[in-house]
């Protein structure tokens, strides 16, 4: 049973299980969203898409393809929805974030590690960065 116990205590199956339920929430979020305004603005201009009444009958089996391309519809706008609404300015916050952490740090000479610019010694190798000579360990002059 202890084993057990440490599976479900893991770390990584909290993680987990937190991503689902937030995934879960952020997806009846974004088609809420999709439902409440993308789809309205769509309407204004071509109608609303719904293919459900596209049938296959073969015997007694019917197959609903028509419902499967509305859903195909409604992920491609979801998608581009949270493409251009989340994915977009994020990305352009992070690098825009990237640029000015590298605009403050430098790489170290002596061991390439990265390091603020106003560092005068690495603290990974001790390389002294002050003098004119950045490739001397310190303790070596």
């Amino acid at each position: 049973m202890s084993g057990f116990r440490n599976f479900i205590l893991r770390g990584n199956l909290v993680d987990l299980a937190v991503a689902v339920v937030i995934g879960s929430q952020f997806s009846s979020l974004v088609r809420q969203f999709v439902q409440s305004f993308i789809g309205p603005l769509l309407s204004l201009v071509g109608g609303q898409p719904n293919f459900n009444a596209l049938v296959i009958r073969a015997g007694r089996a019917t197959f609903t393809y028509g419902a499967f391309i509305t859903e195909v519809i409604s992920f491609v706008i979801s998608a581009a929805v949270v493409y251009y609404v989340l994915v977009m300015p994020t990305s352009r916050l992070l690098h825009y974030l990237e640029r000015n952490k590298a605009a403050a740090q430098k790489d170290c000479p002596e061991c390439t590690m990265s390091i603020p610019i106003a560092a005068r010694r690495c603290p990974e190798c001790t390389a002294d960065l002050v003098s004119g000579d950045t490739r001397q360990p310190a303790g070596s002059g």
